[in-house]
């Protein structure tokens, strides 16, 4: 099994942030950016604003799988960065594994990342 391979660096966060292209979807937003290597990074913040730790971690979990199974189809050569919507974290108990997984492929497919060849 191929281990996704995450972005930890403040500074690189902080790149993504500001040079990065924004997509957003109804529970999470991503930012782009071409990392001109031959695979993805993922990063993942969720602020401590946005709810305890329990609810914080369910979130970064759901996120890490949906992106663990989606990312065979998804070209290489980016770094993407998750965050949930403002507003959403209030209606934790909704979002569920299914709703994450349609915003994650509607965000890929608006990004252009998803590789339509790839789809089934």
């Amino acid at each position: 099994m191929k281990k996704t391979i995450m972005i930890k660096k403040r500074y690189e966060f902080k790149k993504l942030f500001s040079k990065g292209k924004f997509f957003y979807a109804n529970f999470i937003n991503m930012y782009v950016m071409k990392n001109n290597r031959d695979y993805n990074r993922l990063a993942i913040a969720v602020s401590k604003k946005q709810g305890k730790a329990v609810y914080r971690n369910r979130f970064k979990r759901l996120i890490k799988e949906n992106y663990r199974e989606i990312e065979k189809k998804l070209n290489f050569g980016y770094n993407i960065l998750f965050i949930i919507n403002k507003g959403k974290m209030a209606e934790y108990k909704q979002i569920t594994y299914y709703n994450i997984k349609e915003d994650m492929v509607k965000l890929f497919k608006n990004s252009g990342i998803l590789n339509e060849e790839n789809i089934n």
